[in-house]
């Protein structure tokens, strides 16, 4: 074990993979301090990069953009009370005040990046001290129980779907169209390829992610910002480290969200802004009597709490993602696409096969948010200049990288016009509050459940008791119905504990 973390330690600090993971987290921070763009999206533009290279050395620049983006969010949050991120949301209601009415925007940004870096340490230190253990309870999985664990997976589609529930389910069965389009696996038949050579490998993934999370934002952004006037904002901040007596303060906060971040990032479907708020809400009802008038007034414990909360969500997020091939989120729903697209399939069996690219993407991830906290301490007043870009500017140059990157993968001008459709579509579906996510997850997991489903069928000559004879197996379908079920009986229970709490 000893000589595959020393090698994978070498692999993380090369001299290529550190400059890839600085340039990632710089861009993560600035991408997520503009409002308007999203940590999916900064992923899915420099997804394309990282087929310049081998292995885990690309991987690990997204990680970069993961954790940046996450954090940069609070630096728009914090200044001009308009989070940079949906996870960044819950920051606005003290980190605006305190820089706005108490005159102390460095205090706020200072709080903000300490949190953010103890939440992101404390969760990559989570997931290295977890994730091999979960591993080895999922090596005892075989064909039913994979199934059980990918239809798991589709029905978190209702926890991912932010408005109807139903809106969600319909993007979880075009994610799983999708996905069945092309040379079936099982059988070698045609499925929906129409004559056309180009639909007979299937859609590539790339297109996709780049059109529904980048180039219909960009839709959004040119249609939100038409006739807008860009008014430039001056702000001049001091000092950013904080204070000793602040870390006392909010220390024991600090360390509570960190922990109840990284347990929700564990549960698939949540994410940081959840988790912003649980935090915040957690920090309020722990605080002293005379403290608790003072949230959403400039309260440095709300500020630690939302940040520590939504930061410590990416190593949560990760380790179903890496043990059991399920992604937390939709930004761990597109790194995990990306190590299956470098042949890395993320499973119990990564641990045993693959053990140093493993160890090397843990080690990434917690210099990636070292990096991440050396960037907001020492680079402060330059991100928060990224909230002065005008859109006029920004715009193209995204709407550029979204044709550039579709194209680099397989130089096939298909993939642009593919990745142009589900742009439009995305376009609409954000309009009319579909998931993105969903689709994602139907695309991902969709090839998984099915091939693993017809695999479980062989393995019993084709009897579906099978699914039920397996503890294992018959657990997750169970978790997986509640799961799907949970939009129908949660208002019930909701009202029972209203009454009982009455």
């Amino acid at each position: 074990m000893w000589a595959n973390i020393v090698t994978a330690l070498g692999d993380a600090i090369s001299p290529i993979t550190l400059l890839l993971l600085l340039a990632g987290t710089g861009a993560g921070i600035l991408i997520g301090a503009m409002p308007g763009l999203s940590v999916n999206m900064g992923i899915a533009l420099l997804y394309p990069l990282t087929f310049a290279f081998d292995g885990v050395t690309g991987i690990i620049m997204l990680i970069g953009v993961y954790c940046g983006a996450i954090y940069g969010g609070s630096i728009s949050a914090i200044l001009l009370n308009t989070p940079g991120t949906p996870a960044s949301a819950a920051t606005t209601l003290d980190g605006y005040p305190m820089a706005n009415k108490m005159g102390q925007p460095g205090r706020a940004l200072g709080l903000s990046t300490m949190a953010s870096t103890f939440g992101g340490v404390f969760s990559a230190i989570c997931l290295m001290i977890f994730a091999p253990q979960l591993a080895k309870v999922a090596l005892t999985f075989s064909k039913p129980e994979y199934f059980a664990l990918a239809l798991f997976g589709i029905s978190i589609i209702t926890s991912v779907s932010s408005g109807s529930v139903l809106k969600g389910v319909m993007g979880g069965a075009i994610g799983l169209f999708i996905g069945t389009i092309g040379i079936d696996a099982m059988t070698g038949s045609m499925r929906f390829v129409f004559g056309s050579t180009y639909l007979m490998g299937g859609i590539s993934f790339i297109p996709i992610l780049i059109g529904l999370f980048a180039f219909s934002q960009v839709l959004s952004s040119v249609e939100s910002s038409y006739g807008e006037k860009f008014e430039k904002k001056n702000v001049k901040i001091k000092k950013v480290l904080p204070s000793l007596a602040d870390i006392k303060r909010v220390f024991v906060t600090m360390l509570r969200s960190s922990v109840i971040g990284t347990f929700i990032g564990c549960i698939p479907g949540t994410g940081g802004d959840i988790s912003s708020f649980i935090c915040y809400d957690q920090a309020k009802k722990w605080a002293k009597a005379e403290d608790k008038e003072k949230f959403g007034n400039g309260e440095p414990k709300g500020i630690v709490a939302c940040e520590a909360g939504n930061n410590s969500v990416s190593g949560g997020a990760m380790i179903p993602m890496l043990t059991l091939g399920i992604p937390g989120d939709g930004a761990t729903a597109i790194l995990l696409g990306a190590l299956m697209v470098q042949g890395i399939a993320p499973g119990p069996l990564l641990f045993t096969n693959q053990p140093v690219q493993v160890y090397t993407i843990f080690i990434g991830l917690l210099l990636a948010n070292l990096v991440m906290g050396l960037f907001g301490f020492s680079l402060i007043r330059v991100f928060s200049k990224v909230i002065n870009v005008p859109k006029e500017i920004l715009i193209p140059i995204i709407f550029v990288m979204t044709f550039v990157g579709t194209y680099s993968y397989n130089h096939s001008m298909m993939d642009v016009y593919v990745m142009v459709f589900f742009g439009f579509l995305g376009y609409f579906m954000n309009k009319t509050q579909f998931s993105m996510s969903s689709i994602i997850l139907g695309i991902i997991l969709g090839a998984t459940a099915e091939q693993n489903f017809s695999g479980s069928l062989i393995m019993s000559s084709g009897s579906p008791i099978i699914f039920l004879t397996r503890p294992i197996c018959l657990i997750f379908l169970l978790i997986s119905l509640l799961s799907l079920l949970s939009p129908l009986y949660s208002p019930v229970l909701k009202r029972i504990f209203k009454k009982k709490e009455a």
